[in-house]
């Protein structure tokens, strides 16, 4: 296997272990905890463009007033997810959050359908309409929507097709996203610090590390993953990315006990299968594709 898959293997292994980071912090408050993950994630973002010697390039690019409103609102898709998900993790419910990101891949196909123009062959449909019913059925059986796997795979989607029409490279928008959630980020570290709930002043050096370590394990997959998707083909990208949320579902199930039925399974199978079916089409369209070599 070449760089570029490995590098891909790499950041679904961590964005798919991450539950693990966020229930170890499950005493900081979600809004808290992204509050940190934005601030931290800002400074080392600022930092890697510094050592790299992109600053300069940076504003020049960044601070122009379409580029700005464009990732102003991936911004605000990109907060509203990662809340979403901490919260979800920490509340006992990572078995439902690994649904969102089964889901996400379809709906950003349905997405490019709608907004882009872009055509889906039978198999393809037959597949969203799989997901679909898988969904609704677990809407059925849990008595109510799976809300959080639907703004997690709503949010997300819906930040891809942003960032589609988005011109900066992958760092530098990022360090752009967070560098607009930065001061609201402070604002509400100060804020919960004042009130004598804060964790940023008196918590202990492990604690401050392992806040500070929420900036490391947001940009680390996401610099391996910018780096594999300019190497290997998106057929494959497409089909590592499942390995994210299979692991959640696993960490869910195995490492934090959460209760899942037949109807939980049933529903979740008819997901796979519909994942199955959509990335066993591409795999079986584009497998004389070949991996390019780094």
């Amino acid at each position: 296997m070449k760089r570029g898959v490995w590098q891909a293997v790499a950041a679904y292994t961590l964005w798919g272990l991450l539950p693990l980071y966020w229930k170890a912090l499950h005493e900081v408050p979600a809004l808290q905890l992204i509050a940190f993950r934005v601030v931290w994630a800002s400074l080392f973002l600022t930092l890697f463009l510094f050592v790299r010697g992109q600053v300069r390039a940076f504003r020049v690019a960044a601070f122009r007033t379409r580029t700005i409103a464009i990732y102003a609102v991936a911004a605000a898709l990109l907060g509203a997810n990662w809340l979403t998900y901490v919260w979800g993790v920490n509340a006992g419910f990572v078995v439902e959050t690994s649904l969102g990101y089964f889901i996400n891949p379809l709906l950003s196909v349905l997405l490019g359908v709608v907004f882009l123009g872009e055509r889906l062959r039978r198999v393809q449909w037959v597949s969203l309409g799989l997901a679909a019913a898988g969904v609704s059925y677990l809407a059925i059986d849990y008595g109510r929507l799976p809300w959080i796997a639907l703004v997690l795979a709503f949010t997300f989607a819906v930040y891809g097709l942003v960032k589609k029409l988005a011109p900066l490279a992958p760092v530098e928008g990022l360090a752009l996203e967070t560098g607009m959630l930065f001061v609201p980020g402070v604002a509400v570290l100060a804020y919960a610090q004042r009130a004598g709930e804060g964790f940023l002043i008196g918590s202990g050096w492990l604690m401050f590390v392992a806040l500070a370590g929420t900036g490391v394990v947001t940009i680390v997959p996401l610099l391996l993953f910018a780096s594999s998707v300019r190497r290997i083909p998106l057929v494959w990208v497409g089909v590592l990315q499942y390995i994210a949320p299979t692991l959640q579902f696993l960490l869910g199930v195995f490492i934090f006990r959460e209760s899942v039925s037949v109807h939980t399974v049933i529903g979740f199978a008819a997901v796979w299968a519909a994942l199955a079916l959509f990335a066993g089409e591409a795999l079986v369209r584009k497998v004389s594709a070949p991996i390019t070599a780094e």
